[in-house]
């Protein structure tokens, strides 16, 4: 009596295995909210803006098909170019800096020492508040004439900087907004990383006699990197696609001196209210992310380690 159950599961699931898997039961059903989700909010405003990109269409106005004429014009345009360089010098700036800070971060914060709880959490509190909070922080901190920054700098006898009202320090003030945001997301990262390296390397290494630089050279460095390259992912598709912050702080200038593809797209789009145009803008834009990403991906894959 006591093996019956037993033996009728096993029946039960010889059954199973015997009987070919019948696709024309109505599972996909569990499946459908999610595939309608997909379509509605990624699929069709993705092909809805390809359509526009081929399209001489502004608000207001009749929608006339040009076909590539709206990327021939956005290729020889100027402006977008300058956008588009001015793009991928922040995204460098913007995810270099933060992966070697919040490495050392992470490295630092790693280490038991006395009120190391406390100092982490103050560490990541920058990256608990919203883009546009920040912006608006260090917007009024960036005034030329009421800004604390400025009186900081007064303070220790360093002349006062324009910040984001020159040309030439507008990307690198951003770039620190930036910074101050999402190092400790990069140290967050690195840190879990940190967490789950063997211990019996280093144990080796010290009995060899290699000193610190030496272990983290050739210990830390190498089991760290897949970790760094998850964090330098995250921070590239980020960095691409930041608008919040440079518009509430800078608006795109002086001038177009900080005007990134996603300034460029919106005043297209809003404010000169061409949708074809700015629609091929999207797709071009789209199109570099996802290249990009693809590329980054594979070197991420290329970097992986057997625990």
């Amino acid at each position: 009596m006591t093996d019956s159950p037993a033996l009728a599961a096993s029946a039960s699931s010889r059954k199973l295995a015997e009987k070919p898997y019948d696709f024309s039961r109505k599972y996909w059903l569990f499946a459908l909210p999610a595939v309608i989700v997909v379509l509605s909010v990624i699929v069709f405003p993705w092909l809805f803006t390809v359509f526009m990109s081929v399209n001489d269409w502004k608000i207001g106005g009749g929608m006339d098909f040009v076909g590539l004429d709206n990327f021939r014009t956005l290729i020889a345009d100027e402006r977008f170019r300058e956008s588009l360089f001015i793009t991928i010098y922040f995204t460098i700036l913007a995810v270099i800096i933060p992966i070697v800070l919040g490495t050392v971060a992470a490295l630092v914060f790693h280490r038991e020492f006395p009120f190391r709880g406390l100092l982490r959490t103050i560490f990541v509190m920058p990256m608990m508040a919203t883009p546009v909070a920040v912006a608006l922080v260090w917007k009024m901190m960036f005034h030329p004439q009421l800004g604390v920054l400025n009186y900081l700098l007064s303070l220790v006898g360093i002349s006062p900087s324009e910040w984001v009202f020159s040309t030439s320090t507008v990307i690198p003030t951003l770039v620190m907004v930036e910074v101050w945001h999402w190092t400790p997301l990069v140290m967050l990262i690195l840190l879990g990383g940190l967490a789950g390296m063997p211990t019996e390397p280093y144990e080796s290494a010290k009995i060899d006699g290699a000193n610190s630089w030496q272990m983290f050279r050739f210990i830390t460095l190498p089991l760290l990197w897949p970790y760094i390259m998850i964090a330098l992912v995250i921070r590239t598709i980020d960095a691409l696609k930041v608008f919040d912050i440079i518009f509430v702080i800078s608006e795109g200038g002086p001038g177009t001196a900080s005007e990134t593809l996603n300034i460029f797209l919106y005043l297209q789009a809003f404010q000169f209210y061409k949708i074809g145009y700015s629609s091929a803008v999207v797709v071009i834009f789209f199109t570099i992310i996802v290249a990009l990403s693809l590329v980054l991906l594979y070197v991420r894959q290329k970097t992986k380690w057997n625990a």
